[in-house]
């Protein structure tokens, strides 16, 4: 996995969501058969009230997601994300309609024969309603918001993700410092706060 989308990764399971990564997406081929339109970086879906990986005993739902997320805590949240080392900003197949339309459709979330308005408003927008009851939000994640296009999407940069995980690994450490994740990036995070404090 790419360092970048691990890093996200973790960002957005501390704060409640599923994941998943790199995501292919396979489309028909305009002579017949199929071919392979993109992977799409990051999907994550946030259920309602979720209260995130709370490492803290007797602390339930301890965890407030990063306002930076805009996240409403009483609803469903899907995120289509693309992760760049350069600048956020979608490329052209995080917008395309036929990867949209594919994704949607494969998540369940959308009918077919009522994906294609959602994704005209979600391409236009940068989010939309879904008839089951959840919005799906397109974001971009990357080192830097300069020369970066497009205000109608989510921008956070990698930056922002690395501080909120370096402060959700002191606010925890009593029990993080203990723990052996297996995510490959917040386990680097625990590993260099391990490093600074000296295994204390």
């Amino acid at each position: 996995m790419d360092h970048a989308v691990a890093l996200v990764q973790a960002y957005l399971r501390v704060n409640g969501y599923f994941t998943v990564s790199e995501f292919p997406v396979i489309v028909a081929a305009a002579a017949g058969g199929y071919r392979t339109a993109t992977d799409l970086d990051i999907l994550a879906f946030r259920f309602p009230g979720a209260g995130g990986m709370s490492p803290q005993e007797n602390v339930p739902g301890a965890i407030t997601p990063d306002p930076a997320l805009g996240v409403r805590g009483d609803h469903p949240d899907m995120l289509i994300g693309e992760v760049k080392e350069g600048r956020a900003e979608l490329n052209a197949a995080a917008t395309d309609p036929a990867v949209l339309r594919t994704v949607l459709i494969r998540f369940g979330c959308c009918a077919p024969e009522a994906v294609d308005d959602i994704v005209e408003t979600l391409r236009h927008r940068g989010r939309a309603p879904i008839p089951v009851g959840h919005e799906v939000r397109l974001v971009a994640f990357g080192s830097t918001l300069e020369g970066s296009h497009g205000g109608r999407f989510l921008r956070l940069t990698l930056g922002h993700i690395l501080e909120f995980l370096e402060v959700y690994v002191a606010r925890y450490w009593k029990s993080l410092r203990v723990e052996e994740s297996k995510d490959p990036a917040l386990g680097f995070v625990i590993l260099a706060a391990k490093a600074r404090r000296g295994g204390r």
